[in-house]
Protein backbone atom coordinates (compact mmCIF):
# COMPACT_ATOMS: atom_id res chain seq x y z
CA UNK A 1 0.00 0.00 0.00
CA UNK A 2 1.34 3.44 -1.16
CA UNK A 3 1.52 6.19 1.75
CA UNK A 4 0.20 8.58 -0.61
CA UNK A 5 -3.40 6.78 -0.71
CA UNK A 6 -3.38 7.65 3.32
CA UNK A 7 -5.31 10.36 4.72
CA UNK A 8 -3.48 12.22 7.09
CA UNK A 9 -4.69 12.51 10.40
CA UNK A 10 -4.51 16.08 12.02
CA UNK A 11 -4.56 16.07 15.86
CA UNK A 12 -4.51 18.58 18.81
CA UNK A 13 -4.84 18.60 22.80
CA UNK A 14 -8.03 20.48 23.28
CA UNK A 15 -7.69 22.01 26.83
CA UNK A 16 -10.65 23.83 28.26
CA UNK A 17 -11.05 24.52 31.63
CA UNK A 18 -10.70 20.85 33.65
CA UNK A 19 -11.36 19.42 30.20
CA UNK A 20 -8.15 17.88 28.49
CA UNK A 21 -8.34 14.97 25.59
CA UNK A 22 -7.34 14.68 22.01
CA UNK A 23 -9.17 15.16 19.00
CA UNK A 24 -8.32 14.40 15.30
CA UNK A 25 -9.85 14.60 11.85
CA UNK A 26 -9.03 14.25 8.22
CA UNK A 27 -8.87 16.65 6.09
CA UNK A 28 -12.98 15.29 5.14
CA UNK A 29 -14.16 15.87 8.97
CA UNK A 30 -13.92 14.80 12.54
CA UNK A 31 -12.55 11.50 13.29
CA UNK A 32 -11.70 11.07 16.58
CA UNK A 33 -12.83 12.63 19.88
CA UNK A 34 -10.33 11.07 22.95
CA UNK A 35 -11.50 10.50 26.59
CA UNK A 36 -10.93 12.74 29.52
CA UNK A 37 -7.32 12.93 30.47
CA UNK A 38 -5.84 10.19 28.61
CA UNK A 39 -2.66 10.06 27.45
CA UNK A 40 -1.91 10.62 23.40
CA UNK A 41 -1.68 6.99 23.20
CA UNK A 42 -5.27 6.49 23.25
CA UNK A 43 -5.34 8.56 19.66
CA UNK A 44 -2.20 6.89 18.28
CA UNK A 45 -3.51 3.21 19.21
CA UNK A 46 -6.35 3.86 17.46
CA UNK A 47 -5.33 5.13 14.71
CA UNK A 48 -2.93 2.59 14.31
CA UNK A 49 -6.23 0.66 14.33
CA UNK A 50 -8.39 2.58 11.98
CA UNK A 51 -6.02 4.80 9.70
CA UNK A 52 -3.01 2.29 9.53
CA UNK A 53 0.18 4.13 7.74
CA UNK A 54 -1.87 7.51 8.40
CA UNK A 55 0.64 10.06 9.26
CA UNK A 56 -0.20 11.80 12.39
CA UNK A 57 0.30 15.60 12.29
CA UNK A 58 -0.05 18.28 15.21
CA UNK A 59 -2.32 21.06 13.62
CA UNK A 60 -4.20 23.37 16.39
CA UNK A 61 -5.37 25.70 12.90
CA UNK A 62 -7.29 22.59 10.86
CA UNK A 63 -8.69 21.69 14.31
CA UNK A 64 -10.23 24.96 15.42
CA UNK A 65 -13.51 24.99 13.49
CA UNK A 66 -13.76 21.19 15.97
CA UNK A 67 -13.01 22.59 18.83
CA UNK A 68 -14.47 25.52 18.72
CA UNK A 69 -18.22 23.74 18.73
CA UNK A 70 -16.97 21.39 21.33
CA UNK A 71 -15.93 24.37 23.41
CA UNK A 72 -19.18 25.64 23.16
CA UNK A 73 -20.60 22.32 23.76
CA UNK A 74 -18.67 22.29 27.12
CA UNK A 75 -19.85 26.06 27.94
CA UNK A 76 -23.65 24.77 27.72
CA UNK A 77 -24.08 27.46 24.57
CA UNK A 78 -24.10 24.58 21.47
CA UNK A 79 -26.25 21.61 21.73
CA UNK A 80 -26.26 19.71 18.55
CA UNK A 81 -23.17 20.02 16.21
CA UNK A 82 -22.64 21.40 12.38
CA UNK A 83 -18.94 20.24 11.52
CA UNK A 84 -18.32 17.51 9.17
CA UNK A 85 -17.76 13.97 10.83
CA UNK A 86 -15.55 11.07 8.55
CA UNK A 87 -17.04 8.44 10.05
CA UNK A 88 -15.77 5.06 9.63
CA UNK A 89 -17.53 2.12 10.23
CA UNK A 90 -19.94 -0.51 9.46
CA UNK A 91 -23.08 -0.07 7.86
CA UNK A 92 -24.17 -1.05 11.46
CA UNK A 93 -22.68 1.12 13.81
CA UNK A 94 -23.17 4.17 11.04
CA UNK A 95 -27.36 3.71 11.91
CA UNK A 96 -26.25 3.55 15.77
CA UNK A 97 -24.09 6.39 15.47
CA UNK A 98 -26.71 8.44 13.42
CA UNK A 99 -29.47 6.84 16.14
CA UNK A 100 -27.01 8.39 18.94
CA UNK A 101 -27.33 11.70 17.13
CA UNK A 102 -31.20 11.59 17.22
CA UNK A 103 -31.11 11.79 21.30
CA UNK A 104 -32.00 15.41 22.64
CA UNK A 105 -29.38 17.38 24.80
CA UNK A 106 -30.39 16.62 28.47
CA UNK A 107 -31.76 13.36 27.56
CA UNK A 108 -31.31 9.85 27.73
CA UNK A 109 -32.30 6.41 25.97
CA UNK A 110 -31.44 2.83 26.81
CA UNK A 111 -29.58 0.42 24.41
CA UNK A 112 -33.18 -0.97 23.46
CA UNK A 113 -34.37 2.30 22.84
CA UNK A 114 -31.09 2.67 20.07
CA UNK A 115 -31.87 -1.59 19.16
CA UNK A 116 -35.31 -0.10 18.59
CA UNK A 117 -35.16 2.71 16.45
CA UNK A 118 -33.03 0.79 14.07
CA UNK A 119 -35.40 -1.51 13.79
CA UNK A 120 -32.87 -3.97 15.26
CA UNK A 121 -34.71 -5.17 18.63
CA UNK A 122 -33.28 -7.92 19.23
CA UNK A 123 -29.32 -6.46 18.65
CA UNK A 124 -29.06 -4.89 21.62
CA UNK A 125 -25.74 -6.44 22.20
CA UNK A 126 -24.16 -5.29 19.44
CA UNK A 127 -25.54 -1.85 19.78
CA UNK A 128 -23.85 -2.01 22.90
CA UNK A 129 -20.49 -2.31 20.93
CA UNK A 130 -21.27 -0.04 18.09
CA UNK A 131 -21.96 2.26 21.05
CA UNK A 132 -18.68 1.11 22.33
CA UNK A 133 -16.64 1.42 19.16
CA UNK A 134 -18.23 4.91 18.80
CA UNK A 135 -14.91 7.37 17.79
CA UNK A 136 -16.04 11.04 18.34
CA UNK A 137 -17.13 10.86 21.94
CA UNK A 138 -19.40 14.14 22.94
CA UNK A 139 -19.97 14.85 19.17
CA UNK A 140 -21.77 11.97 18.67
CA UNK A 141 -23.40 11.25 22.28
CA UNK A 142 -22.83 7.85 23.25
CA UNK A 143 -23.07 9.44 26.94
CA UNK A 144 -26.66 9.92 26.31
CA UNK A 145 -27.12 6.10 26.74
CA UNK A 146 -27.95 4.17 29.86
CA UNK A 147 -29.04 1.04 31.19
CA UNK A 148 -32.26 -0.46 31.36
CA UNK A 149 -33.07 0.66 35.09
CA UNK A 150 -31.40 4.31 34.21
CA UNK A 151 -27.88 2.97 35.47
CA UNK A 152 -24.93 4.63 34.22
CA UNK A 153 -22.55 1.92 31.81
CA UNK A 154 -19.70 1.42 30.39
CA UNK A 155 -18.18 4.46 28.47
CA UNK A 156 -14.96 4.95 26.54
CA UNK A 157 -13.93 7.99 28.22
CA UNK A 158 -14.70 6.72 31.82
CA UNK A 159 -17.80 6.65 33.97
CA UNK A 160 -16.85 9.71 35.46
CA UNK A 161 -15.97 11.48 32.26
CA UNK A 162 -19.89 10.10 31.43
CA UNK A 163 -21.75 11.47 34.38
CA UNK A 164 -19.92 14.79 34.08
CA UNK A 165 -21.57 15.40 30.36
CA UNK A 166 -24.81 14.35 31.90
CA UNK A 167 -24.60 16.49 34.79
CA UNK A 168 -23.85 19.01 32.51
CA UNK A 169 -26.36 18.84 29.83
CA UNK A 170 -29.55 18.13 32.51
CA UNK A 171 -28.36 21.74 33.96
CA UNK A 172 -28.46 23.39 30.57
CA UNK A 173 -31.53 22.06 29.12
CA UNK A 174 -33.67 23.00 32.42
CA UNK A 175 -31.79 26.33 32.09
CA UNK A 176 -33.11 26.59 28.65
CA UNK A 177 -36.66 26.09 29.40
Amino acid sequence: MKSENKPTLYWFLLKYKDWNFYIASTSKGLVFVGSQKKPFGELSEWAKKRFQGSPLVEDEEKLEPYAVEIIEYLEGKRQTFTVPFDYNGTVFQLAVWNALCEIPYGQTRTYSDIANYINKPAAVRAVGAAIGANPVLITVPCHRVVGKNGALTGYRGGLEMKTKLLDMERQGSSSNK
